[in-house]
């Protein structure tokens, strides 16, 4: 190989400029000279070439690089070399590869790379990641005889795989294996089955974890505490959470975004806006500002709660400190006023939102025709399709839906039916809720046939446009309304040899005219018992003991052996 030549190192501090400026042609370049001149190529030159193709998503050329590295430039690749490729490989995702690569160098013994634990870590990783946890653990178990002892990453990597894979139990006892084995768990340990356990609804043991923790001398950082608020406001111990936050303010460790976000979604889920709102204040009074984040779930909560003059209040309050809003909040206050029925005000909240170069997005666009809509005007609705550019600028389905929907309702058929040839024009399929908007605008005006062909139409096309149990609906309540049951019951054999399942308003639309339509009347259990015979024949059992619930719901008691066949399985 030869011995270091005046200049070698000029050679190596280009390599490492070449590639942490990612200029990878003049670095083969200076490889190739290299070569020419018979230059000693060293493997830590080439692990830092790893690292950089890492990081530039070059994957691929890490592997070929490391296959040239004994051949071509006289560099025998040991474990190092190999575990930076393979990290580059891992970090990529492309954990089949990562396997390939492994497999080749290691047990087919290509390189003779002997491994060691970085190499198993990064396995146990790849397993963990491709949701393979039992290969994880065997590989886990087989390291010992490979004389190499786990530690704390290997435990970790695998508690974190076990937990994702809601193993709860067994990676719990591995947390209790490695503290006998003498290996002592991080922050990154305890918060990994911290996590798994919130995930889970066990908040209980999560607490008693943390306290574990604290008596192993692992202090609870912003993740731990994150992770236990999250899991608290998750099952709605919201009081428990804000207590908490205190209690994380008291040892010192500093609430950041996602901390005072959790808590405030959570508040606002459980319909507890004006207290978010208090919230903001204590975060304001600590000297930070709420993000758009902690707005939009504000103003979301407080308009659901139809406390409209409070989300105007805060909205003003919120530009007024600086706060840009962004797409998703403008948006956001913009559905809010449409569904308060103030679809004017959204407009020129609109104009102001265009004015501050924020572009509006599909969701804008479809709650502002929604809010014209519901107050029954549906020529500004489509003044505002206009302003869209008659669709040029947004081509999504849901604004289609959202006109068709909105002129359905009013029976303006002939305009519904207009966009969608706009539609069909642009390439654009109806999906299942826009072809049940048709129908049921058909159906209002008495053209039911016209209904009936519709829904023809949509059994010929794709996955995303099959009737669903809404359009069944609309189909059945019309022909039952029109004393045309028989058609309607054949409708109903339809849907079940579809695969669609029917609901509680399926069978109240079938009970109402069982009562009613018919003389004498019948209660309808001879029909529900058929009906859940009919699901059990297609094996489709859950949505018999939907049917059965019903039953019981309204004193239809069922056979004997209906409710026997519904049992056993």
């Amino acid at each position: 190989m030869g011995s270091f030549k005046l200049g070698d190192s000029t050679f190596y501090t280009l390599i490492e400029k070449c590639a942490n400026s990612y200029d990878f042609i003049s670095l083969e370049r200076v490889f190739d000279r290299m070569k020419r001149e018979h230059r000693i190529f060293r493997e830590r030159d080439f692990i830092v070439v790893f690292k950089a193709y890492g990081k530039a998503g070059l994957y691929g050329k890490a592997m070929e690089l490391f296959d040239r590295m004994g051949d071509e430039f006289g560099c025998r690749p040991t474990v190092k070399s190999f575990n930076s490729v393979l990290n580059v490989v891992i970090q990529a995702d492309k954990l089949d590869l990562g396997l390939e690569f492994y497999y080749d160098n290691v047990v087919v013994g290509k390189k003779n790379i002997m491994p060691n634990l970085l190499s198993f870590n990064l396995i146990v990783k790849a397993f963990c990641k491709m949701g393979k946890v039992d290969k994880a653990v065997e590989l886990f178990r087989d390291i010992p005889s490979q004389n190499c002892v786990p530690d704390v990453f290997t435990y970790s990597t695998l508690m974190d795989g076990l937990c994702r894979d809601g193993r709860i139990d067994e990676a719990v006892s591995l947390l209790d294996e490695m503290q006998m084995e003498g290996c002592c768990p991080t922050q990154a340990t305890f918060n990994a089955l911290i996590n798994g356990l919130c995930k889970k609804g066990d908040i209980s043991r999560a607490v008693k974890l943390v306290e574990n923790m604290v008596l192993k001398g692992s202090v609870p950082n912003e993740v731990t505490y994150n992770t236990l608020i999250h899991g608290l406001c998750s099952v709605g111990k919201l009081d428990k959470a804000v207590s908490l936050l205190n209690h994380m303010v008291s040892n010192k460790c500093l609430p950041n975004e996602i901390t005072y976000g959790t808590l405030v979604n959570g508040l606002v889920k459980k319909g507890r806006s004006s207290d978010g709102i208090r919230l903001l204040h204590f975060i304001e009074e600590r000297g930070r500002r709420g993000n758009a984040h902690i707005y939009s779930s504000l103003l979301s909560g407080l308009f659901k709660e139809g406390k409209t003059d409070e989300a105007i209040r805060l909205w003003t309050d919120m530009i007024s400190k600086g706060c840009k809003p962004n797409t998703i909040l403008y948006s956001v206050y913009i559905d809010g006023l449409c569904k308060a029925g103030k679809p004017n005000d959204a407009k020129d909240i609109l104009s102001e939102m265009i004015k501050e170069g924020i572009t509006p997005n599909a969701f804008t666009y479809s709650s502002l025709m929604k809010g014209y809509f519901k107050i029954g005007n549906s020529h500004d609705a489509l003044l505002i399709w206009k302003e869209m550019g008659g669709g040029n600028r947004i081509d999504n389905v849901v604004c289609y839906g959202v006109l068709i929907k909105g002129l359905s309702d009013e029976c303006k058929l002939k305009e519904a039916m207009a966009v969608w040839t706009h539609m069909l024009t642009k390439g654009i399929k109806l999906d299942t809720i826009s072809y049940s908007s048709l129908i049921q605008g058909f159906c209002k005006a008495g053209l039911v046939e016209q209904g009936l062909k519709l829904y023809n139409d949509m059994l010929f096309q794709g996955p995303g446009c099959q009737p669903d149990v809404v359009t069944y609906n609309i189909l059945f309540n019309d022909l039952c309304n029109n004393d045309n049951v028989k058609r309607a019951i054949d409708l109903l054999g339809d849907m079940l040899d579809h695969g669609c399942d029917p609901d509680l308003s399926t069978c109240d639309i079938f009970l109402r005219v069982l009562r009613e339509k018919l003389d004498p009347p019948q209660d309808g259990n001879e029909f529900l018992n058929e009906l859940v015979v009919k699901l059990c024949k297609r094996e489709r059992w859950l949505a018999a003991s939907t049917i059965l619930h019903v039953m019981f719901q309204k004193s239809l008691p069922p056979r004997v052996a209906t409710l026997q066949s519904v049992l056993q399985h």
